[in-house]
C-alpha cells in the first residue's frame, strides 16, 4: 500500500538565531538595520528588522475618541503639584533651546523568506568573507544533524537565498562508528570571522576556516576573483584528546574575543559523575582555554582550570575589557579569568552542597532560591547581563570589576516573566531577541533613562515589589547611580539630584507560536449556523500553554477537508442579488445617500452597492443603499449586465460599465453620461472585462480588442483617449488592468541614448487628481498580448517602461528585456485559446503594516502565480532605444494549480462561464485593530491570498465551495465585512475574531496558563475533557507516615515532579465546568472517549471517558498505575447558566502496574498493564471485571482498535497485530513485527479492500507494515512484513484517522500525526498504485534536477538506516514537500519534466490536486 506524507503545519518555535546583515541595509524603499534568521528543526525564515516611526492614530481613532477641538492642548495634561488643578502653561513647558525633539518609534519584523531545508538545522551564525569589504553583507553560516556545514549569501538577483558551499563530515573518524543520533551538535563562529567550529561525536570539532585578508590567501594577483568565490580554506578535523588526553565529554566551547588567533574556551568533565556518587566524587569538570593556529596547525593551551563543579552548563565569553567567560550551573553562575581565578555567586542553597569552590555570599544568598537549569544568558552592557529561568523569569546579574578583574557578582530580584526561552542573542541598537520552542518569540529593546533617587532607602528591593509575571515589560532595571542638575520651572537649575540609570525592558514585536503538540483530538465547532470539524490541540508548556484549534472546510467533489478560513454570516441580503457581480461604493459626504440617517458617517465608509444578475437576459442590475433602519434599500434598477462599477471623479459619481457602455451617474442612480461602446456605427463585441481607475478606464472586449478612456473632472464627463502608441486600434489583448503605486516602488529611468522623445526623469502622474491627492499614488497600464508578452505603461502619457516576453511559461523571475512595443495584430485564422494563455493578472498591494506590491497571475490552464515585486539598481547602459525603464523586479514566491486542466472540460460554453474566476484585491480590519490588504479569487473553490508580516503570502481556501462575487462592504459601518454572492445566496460576513494568519493554518489560541497532556472529545455533550499536567513538590514518606526529609533552609526547595487533573471544558467560552484531582503521586498516560456496554440505555451502549495513570513511589519501589472511568452528566443547572454538567466517577480499577495506554473494542475496554494487555468487561456500571489477557513486549506504548483487531505498540519488541474472540473470551496473536524498535504510536491504514499497519518510533520513522498470510516471507502470517521505511525526522505520539468515502462507498482513511516535539503536523494520505508510480517517478526527476537550497539531498534525508534489510526501503511513501517544488518550476520545464517519464503536465496536476487538503 503506497501513500503520500504531507506537512500541513511546519515545525512552530525557534530554537537557532542569528542577527546578521544579510540583505542591503535600503530594500525595497524601507531601511533594515538588521536581518534575523530563525530556525526550528529543517524550518528556515529570514526577517528583516526595521525601526520606524510609531503610526499616527487613524481617522477613525480621532472620530470616536470624541468631538473635534475636545483634545488636550500641549502641557493640559500636567497640572498643577499643588492641588489646586490650574495649569500654567508658561511654567509647565519652559522654553528650551537646541532642544531636540525624539519622536517615538516602533521596532517590528518583517517577513523576506522561508525554507523547508533536507536537513535537521543545529546551528545559526554569521560570518563576514573579503566580498563583505565590497558588498558590506554577512553570510550565513549554517549546520545540520548529520554533520555537515553550508555557507550562503543573499542574491538580489533572485531575491533569496544561494549556496556557496557545503561541508561535509559524514565520513569523519567520530561519526564512522557512533550513532550520532542523540548527538547534540554545537555551531561556534570566531567573532573575527576567522573560522567556524562544529561539535563532533567522540570529542572532536570540525574546524572551516575563511580568508579575511590577502596574508590569508597567500595567493598571486590572478587568482583574486576565484578567492572571493571560495572564501574559505581546507576545512579539518580536530580531535580534542590529541591537544589534551584531559579533554574528554565536550559540555559547551565557545570562542572568547580579544585574541590574536582564534581561541577556543572548551568546558567538559574528564571524570563523569552524577548527584548520587557526590560523596565519592564532586567538581569534575574542567576549563581548557585552547589557541589555533590555522596555518601551522598546533594548538597549545594557554589556560586551564580544574575542579570545576559537575553541573556546570553553558559558557558565555565576555567583554575583552576584562576577559574571561562566563560559566553557568543549575546552582550558581561564576566567572573564570585567563589566570584562573573564580568567583562563585550561588543561585540557591544547593551550591555549597555539591562544589567545593569558594563561594560568594551576598545578603540575598540565604533567602535566595533560583534553579537556573535550562536558561540562557546574554550582556545588555559591558558589565550587565540578563539571565532568562527556564520559566521565563527575568534576573538581572552585574559583574563588579576592578580594573581588570571581576571581584563580585551581584543576582537582583526578579523583574519579570517572559516566554519560556530556549535562546537570547543581541540583535543590535539595544534589541533582544527571545526565542522560544514552545511559546510566542519576541523582539525586546533595551532602553536606559534617568531616574531620580527619591530616598537612600530605595534598593533592589524596590524591583522585587514591581514584579509583574505577565507580558508587561515595563518593570525597570536599576544601574549606577549619577548625579544631574535639578531643572525649575523657569529652566533654572537648584543644586543637584541623585539619579540612576535605569534599564526598561520594551516588548516591540512577537513571533506567535503554538509550540509542541501534546495531544489532539477533533471537535465539532458552530460556524453560524452550520458545524465544522475543528482540530484542538493541546500545545505550549508552563504559563503560555493553552489549546489550539484548527478548522476545515469540507468539498464533497473531492471528499476531503481543506484548511480555510473561518468565517460567519452577518446577515442574508437576497435582495440585492448579484449572481455576476456585486460592488460597494464610497461617495463623497455632501452628496446624495451619503449620509443618509448615518450620522458621523466617515469620508471613506460604503454608502451604495451596485449588484447585476446574468437573468433575465439581457441582465439585471441594481444600486442599493442603507436604510434608517439597517435595511437595504434598492432605488435604482436598468436591465443591464453591468461589468464593473466604481466611484469617479473624487468619487462625486458612479461609473457603470455594461455590456456595450459605460455610464457615468449621479449617487442617486440618475444619468450623467453615456458612451455606446461602437465602432462609428457599427457595434462592437460585447466587453468582457473592465478595470476603472479614477481618471482612466480600461474595457476588454470579447474580440480581445481594448479601450482606453479618460475622465475629465472640470467637466464631469468621460472621452475616448488616444492609444496609438500602443499599436493598431485591431490589436489583441489577452489581459489588461491598472496599476496603482502608492509605495513609490516604481521609479523610472531615463535612456539618455534614445533617439526619440525627451522624458524627464518622474514617476508620479499628472492628472488632476494626483495633484489633488498625492496619497494616490502613480498610475499605470499593464498589458498581455497574445504572444505572452506583459507590457507596463506609463500614464497619463502613454511611455513604454517594462516589457518582458517570460511571463506565460511563470518563470521565477521576470526583468525588463528593454524591447520596443510588441506587435498583436489579429491572425487569419482567428487565434485559438491555448492552455497557458493568461487569462488575467493584476498588480496589488498585500499585507499588514507596510503592504508590498505583488503580481498575481492566473493562467486559463488553473495555474496560479504570485510574483513579488522590488525595485533594482539602474542599468549601467540600455539595451535598446527605448525611452526608459522601470526599476523594478519581478520574484516568484508562489505557484499552485488551483485543479486538473482538460481541454474538454474548459470549452468556452455558456454553462462554464457563469462561475468567473477573478482576482479582487481587497483591505479589511482584523480584529479591529490592525488593516491588512489582500486578494480574494472567486469562482470554484476561492481562494484568499494573504500576505501578514510574520508568515509571507499564502493562500487560504474559502469555506464556501462557489463565490460568484465578492466585494468589501463597509455600508454596515464595519470595515471587516465582506459581501459575497456564494451557493447559498448573497450574504454578509466577516472573518471570524481573533483568528491568527501567522500560522500555515488559520488558528486560535486559547491560553490557559496551565500545559495539558492530553483531551478527549465527549460527543453526546459536546464537552471537551483535557488532563492538565502541573507541577507538585515530591516528598517521601517512611511507615509512619512522616516526610522523610523537608527543607532546612530557605533557599532549598523540594524537588519537583509530575501531578494531573482532568478538566471537563466548554468550548463555547472555554471555561472549565468541572474537575477531578488526582493524588499528587499520580499522572495520567492516556485520555480516550470510549463506547462501553452498559444496562442503562436502550441500545445497551454508553460513552465514557476512561483515564489510565501511573502511580510513582520514589526510587525503591516499583510503580503502580489504575484506569479510571468517567461519564459526563447533566445535572441541575445554576439559575445563571442554562445547562450544567459534571464529572461522574464510576469506578477505579487499580494494576500492579502503570497502565500506558488504553482503547476501546467491540463495547470493552482494552488497557495495557506492565507486560499484559487486559481486555475488561464494564460490569453493572461500577466495576471493571478482566474477560481476556495477553502477555506482550516489555512496555506498551500505543494501542489501537478496529473492529474486533488491536494492533499493539511496544517500547521494545516492536508491533503485535492481535484479534479479540468474545466466544470463548480470547486474545489471539496474528502477527508481530519483532524488530527491537521503540514504537511510540501506531495506526490502521486502508483504502478500498487494501488495510495496513503505520507505526512510528522515537527517531521519527514511518514504517508501513502489511499483514499478508499469503506471503512465504510471513511464515503463514507469524510476522508482519515490513513494506516501507520513511525518515520523518520527527518523533510522533498521537494520531487520530479520517475516514472518507469517495468512489463506490469504498473507504479511504486519511492519518493525521501530531502530539510532536517541534509542532508540527503531517497527514498520511493513500495513493493508487497508478498513481504513485507517476509521482514516483516524477520525485526522481525533482531530487536529481532540481537545485536544492544548501546543496542537501533530499533522498538521503529520508532513507533509515536497515541492518536487517540489503537495500533502503524507500519506496511506498511519497515526500510531498519534494513534490510541491513541481508547482514552483516554470510551465515549460513541467512539460518537460512530465514528457522525460513519459507522462503529461495535466495528469501530474490531477494527481496532486486529487491528494490535496488537511484531513
Amino acid at each position: 500500500m503506497q501513500a503520500l506524507r504531507r506537512e500541513l503545519l511546519p515545525p512552530s518555535g525557534v530554537e537557532f538565531t542569528a542577527s546578521l546583515n544579510l540583505t542591503p541595509a535600503i530594500n525595497g524603499g524601507k531601511e533594515v538595520f538588521r536581518n534575523l534568521v530563525v530556525a526550528r528543526s529543517s524550518f528556515l525564515r529570514i526577517f528583516e528588522v526595521r525601526e520606524e516611526l510609531a503610526p499616527l492614530p487613524s481617522i477613525e481613532d480621532v472620530v470616536s475618541s470624541g468631538r473635534k477641538g475636545m483634545e488636550a492642548v500641549e502641557g493640559e495634561v500636567e497640572m498643577d503639584e499643588q492641588g489646586e488643578g490650574f495649569v500654567n502653561v508658561g511654567v509647565v513647558k519652559p522654553a528650551v533651546q537646541n532642544q531636540n525633539i525624539v519622536q517615538s518609534t516602533v521596532t517590528r519584523l518583517y517577513f523576506i523568506r522561508s525554507h523547508r531545508l533536507h536537513g535537521i538545522i543545529t546551528g545559526l551564525d554569521r560570518v563576514q568573507t573579503l566580498a563583505t569589504a565590497e558588498d558590506g553583507l554577512d553570510r550565513l553560516v549554517i549546520s545540520f544533524k548529520d554533520a555537515k556545514i553550508a555557507l550562503m549569501e543573499w542574491s538580489e538577483a533572485s531575491f533569496d537565498l544561494t549556496t556557496i558551499s557545503i561541508h561535509t563530515y559524514e565520513r569523519a573518524p567520530q561519526l564512522l562508528s557512533f550513532n550520532a543520533s542523540h548527538h547534540q551538535a554545537r555551531l561556534r563562529m570566531d567573532p573575527n570571522s576567522r573560522c567556524a567550529a562544529l561539535s563532533l561525536p567522540r570529542d572532536g570539532i570540525a574546524i572551516l576556516p575563511f580568508y579575511q585578508s590577502q596574508a590569508d590567501l597567500d595567493v598571486g594577483e590572478q587568482d583574486q576573483a576565484f578567492a572571493k568565490d571560495v572564501p574559505y580554506s581546507a576545512s579539518f578535523v580536530l580531535d580534542l584528546t590529541q591537544v589534551d588526553e584531559r579533554i574528554h565529554n565536550v559540555i559547551d566551547f565557545v570562542f572568547p574575543p580579544g585574541f590574536n588567533n582564534p581561541t577556543l574556551a572548551i568546558l567538559c568533565e574528564p571524570q563523569q559523575t552524577w548527584t548520587g556518587r557526590l560523596k565519592e566524587i564532586k567538581d569534575t569538570v574542567s576549563l581548557f582555554i585552547v589557541t589555533l593556529d590555522l596555518n601551522t596547525r598546533t594548538y597549545p593551551i594557554i589556560a586551564q582550570v580544574h575542579s570545576l563543579p559537575y553541573d556546570c552548563m553553558a559558557l558565555l565569553p565576555c567583554p575583552t575589557s576584562y576577559g574571561g567567560v562566563i560559566v553557568s550551573t543549575p546552582n550558581s553562575i561564576f566567572h573564570v579569568d585567563q589566570t584562573g581565578r573564580t568567583i562563585v555567586t550561588p543561585s540557591n542553597g544547593w551550591a555549597p552542597r555539591v562544589t567545593d569552590l569558594r563561594i560568594t555570599d551576598d545578603a540575598d544568598s540565604g533567602t535566595r532560591n533560583v534553579a537556573l537549569e535550562g536558561s540562557c544568558m546574554v550582556f545588555v552592557e559591558e558589565r550587565k547581563l540578563f539571565v532568562f529561568a527556564a520559566d521565563g523569569t527575568v534576573y538581572p546579574v552585574e559583574l563588579v570589576v576592578e580594573g581588570r578583574a571581576v571581584t563580585n557578582i551581584v543576582i537582583s530580584l526578579p523583574l519579570v516573566q517572559l516566554a519560556i526561552p530556549t535562546s537570547v542573542l543581541d540583535v543590535g541598537k539595544d534589541h533582544l531577541f527571545l526565542g522560544s520552542t514552545v511559546g510566542p518569540s519576541l523582539l525586546l529593546k533595551v532602553v536606559k533613562v534617568l531616574e531620580e533617587v527619591k530616598d537612600a532607602s530605595q534598593s533592589a528591593d524596590t524591583i522585587g515589589d514591581s514584579l509583574d509575571l505577565d507580558m508587561d515589560l515595563d518593570d525597570d532595571i536599576y544601574g549606577e547611580k549619577v548625579m544631574a542638575p535639578e531643572a525649575l520651572a523657569n529652566g533654572a537649575t537648584n543644586g543637584s539630584v541623585e539619579t540612576r540609570v535605569v534599564l526598561h525592558l520594551s516588548l516591540r514585536d512577537s513571533l506567535k507560536e503554538h509550540g509542541p503538540i501534546s495531544d489532539m483530538a477533533f471537535a465539532l465547532a458552530q460556524n453560524g449556523d452550520r458545524y465544522v470539524p475543528e482540530l484542538v490541540t493541546c500545545t505550549g508548556s508552563g504559563h503560555t500553554a493553552g489549546f489550539t484549534l484548527f478548522q476545515a472546510c469540507y468539498l464533497a467533489a473531492f471528499g476531503m477537508h481543506c484548511r480555510d478560513l473561518p468565517t460567519r454570516i452577518k446577515r442574508k441580503l437576497h435582495a440585492i442579488g448579484g449572481s455576476r457581480g456585486v460592488w460597494s461604493l464610497s461617495v463623497r459626504p455632501g452628496s446624495k445617500l451619503s449620509t443618509s440617517g448615518r450620522a458621523g458617517l466617515l469620508p471613506d465608509v460604503d454608502s451604495i452597492i451596485v449588484s447585476t444578475d446574468a437573468t433575465p437576459t439581457p441582465g439585471l442590475s441594481r444600486m442599493a443603499s442603507r436604510s434608517p433602519k439597517s435595511d437595504v434599500v434598492i432605488f435604482g434598477r436598468a436591465t443591464v449586465t453591468t461589468i464593473g462599477a466604481a466611484s469617479f471623479f473624487q468619487r462625486t459619481a458612479i461609473l457603470q460599465v455594461t455590456t456595450n457602455a459605460i455610464r457615468v451617474l449621479e449617487t442617486d442612480g440618475t444619468e450623467r453620461q453615456v458612451i455606446k461602446d461602437t465602432d462609428g456605427n457599427v457595434v462592437r463585441p460585447k466587453i468582457r472585462v473592465c478595470s476603472i481607475s479614477d481618471p482612466f478606464i480600461l474595457i476588454l472586449r470579447e474580440d480581445d480588442t481594448l479601450g482606453l478612456f479618460v475622465g475629465e473632472a472640470e467637466r464631469g464627463k468621460i472621452r475616448r483617449k488616444d492609444m496609438s502608441a500602443m499599436g493598431d486600434k485591431t490589436s489583441r489583448y489577452l489581459a489588461a488592468s491598472f496599476v496603482t503605486d502608492q509605495t513609490g516602488l516604481f521609479k523610472l529611468a531615463n535612456n539618455p541614448g534614445a533617439t526619440h522623445g525627451k522624458s524627464k526623469l518622474k514617476g508620479q502622474t499628472t492628472t488632476l487628481e494626483a495633484a489633488t491627492d498625492a496619497s494616490r499614488g502613480t498610475q499605470w497600464l499593464m498589458l498581455c498580448r497574445p504572444q505572452g508578452v506583459m507590457e507596463i505603461w506609463s500614464l497619463p502619457k502613454l511611455t513604454l517602461a517594462f516589457s518582458t516576453s517570460i511571463i506565460s511559461p511563470l518563470q521565477s523571475t521576470l526583468a525588463d528585456s528593454y524591447h520596443p512595443v510588441a506587435k498583436s495584430i489579429p491572425e487569419n485564422p482567428p487565434r485559438k485559446a491555448q492552455s497557458f494563455d493568461i487569462e488575467q493578472m493584476i498588480i496589488a498591494p498585500i499585507g499588514e503594516n507596510d503592504p508590498i506590491l505583488h503580481l498575481f497571475v492566473y493562467l486559463r490552464c488553473s495555474q496560479l502565480a504570485v510574483y513579488r515585486i522590488h525595485g533594482v539598481p539602474p542599468p549601467n547602459g540600455f539595451p535598446g532605444n527605448r525611452e526608459a525603464s522601470l526599476l523594478i523586479q519581478f520574484t516568484k514566491i508562489l505557484s499552485v494549480a488551483l485543479d486538473s486542466f482538460d481541454e474538454t472540460e474548459h470549452a468556452l460554453t455558456p454553462e462554464n462561464k457563469r462561475i468567473q474566476r477573478r482576482l479582487i484585491p481587497f483591505v479589511t480590519t482584523v480584529n479591529h485593530n490592525f488593516t491588512l490588504s489582500g486578494v480574494f479569487f472567486t469562482g470554484d473553490r476561492p481562494h484568499w491570498i494573504i500576505n501578514t508580516d510574520r508568515a509571507g503570502v499564502k493562500l487560504v481556501p474559502c469555506s464556501y465551495s462557489v463565490v460568484h462575487a465578492f466585494t468589501t462592504c463597509s455600508v454596515w459601518d464595519s470595515k471587516s465585512d465582506f459581501l459575497l454572492y456564494t451557493d447559498e445566496g448573497p450574504c454578509l460576513i466577516e472573518w471570524i475574531p481573533e483568528v491568527s494568519l501567522d500560522s500555515a493554518i488559520p488558528s486560535f489560541q486559547v491560553s490557559r496558563g496551565r500545559p495539558y497532556s492530553n483531551i478527549a472529545y465527549d460527543a453526546p455533550t459536546g464537552l471537551i475533557v483535557a488532563a492538565s499536567s502541573l507541577k507538585t513538590s515530591f516528598v517521601m514518606f517512611d511507615d509512619d507516615g512522616s516526610p522523610m526529609w523537608t527543607p532546612d533552609a530557605p533557599n532549598v526547595g523540594d524537588p519537583q515532579m509530575e501531578c494531573s487533573t482532568i478538566e471537563l471544558i466548554s468550548p463555547d467560552d472555554w471555561a472549565t465546568l468541572d474537575g477531578f484531582e488526582f493524588p499528587s503521586n499520580e499522572f495520567i498516560n492516556a485520555v480516550q472517549s470510549v463506547e462501553l456496554e452498559t444496562l442503562s440505555t436502550a441500545t445497551n451502549v454508553k460513552d465514557f471517558i476512561a483515564v489510565a495513570t501511573t502511580v510513582y513511589r520514589g526510587e525503591d519501589l516499583a510503580v503502580k498505575g489504575a484506569a479510571y472511568i468517567f461519564e459526563v452528566v447533566e445535572v441541575v443547572p445554576d439559575p445563571t447558566s442554562k445547562r450544567c454538567y459534571r464529572l461522574r466517577l464510576h469506578c477505579r480499577d487499580d494494576a500492579k502496574g502503570a497502565v500506558t495506554a488504553i482503547c476501546g473494542i467491540n463495547g470493552y475496554l482494552a488497557s495495557s498493564m506492565g507486560q499484559k494487555i487486559f481486555v475488561r468487561a464494564f460490569d453493572l456500571d461500577e466495576r471493571l471485571v478482566g474477560v481476556a489477557f495477553l502477555d506482550v513486549g516489555v512496555y506498551v506504548t500505543s494501542i489501537r482498535s478496529l473492529k474486533n483487531t488491536l494492533i499493539i505498540g511496544d517500547a521494545v519488541q516492536g508491533v503485535w497485530f492481535v484479534a479479540f474472540q468474545e466466544d470463548p473470551f480470547k486474545l489471539i496473536v496474528l502477527g508481530k513485527y519483532a524488530q527491537n524498535t521503540c514504537i511510540t504510536s501506531v495506526d490502521f491504514f486502508f483504502r478500498n479492500d487494501e488495510m495496513s499497519i503505520v507505526a512510528g518510533d522515537e527517531d521519527g520513522v514511518i514504517r508501513i507494515l502489511a499483514y499478508d498470510p499469503t506471503n512465504v516471507e510471513s511464515d503463514g502470517g507469524q510476522r508482519l512484513i515490513l513494506r516501507t521505511e520513511f525518515h520523518g525526522q520527527s518523533e510522533y505520539r498521537s494520531s487520530v484517522t479520517t475516514v472518507s468515502r469517495i468512489h463506490d462507498d469504498m473507504p479511504c482513511s486519511r492519518l493525521l500525526t501530531g502530539r510532536s516535539v517541534d509542532g508540527s503536523l503531517h497527514v498520511l494520505i493513500p495513493v493508487e498504485e497508478p498513481v504513485y508510480k507517476r509521482l514516483q517517478l516524477l520525485q526522481g526527476q525533482l531530487t536529481r534536477n532540481i537545485q536544492h537550497i544548501a546543496g542537501l539531498n533530499p533522498r538521503a534525508f529520508r532513507i533509515v538506516r536497515n541492518e536487517y534489510a540489503s537495500r533502503p526501503l524507500t519506496k511506498g511513501i511519497l515526500d510531498d514537500g519534494l513534490l510541491e517544488m513541481f508547482d514552483d518550476l516554470a510551465v515549460t520545464k513541467q512539460v518537460e519534466m512530465t514528457r522525460q517519464i513519459a507522462s503529461d503536465r495535466s495528469i501530474i496536476v490531477k494527481d496532486l490536486t486529487t491528494n490535496a487538503g488537511s484531513w
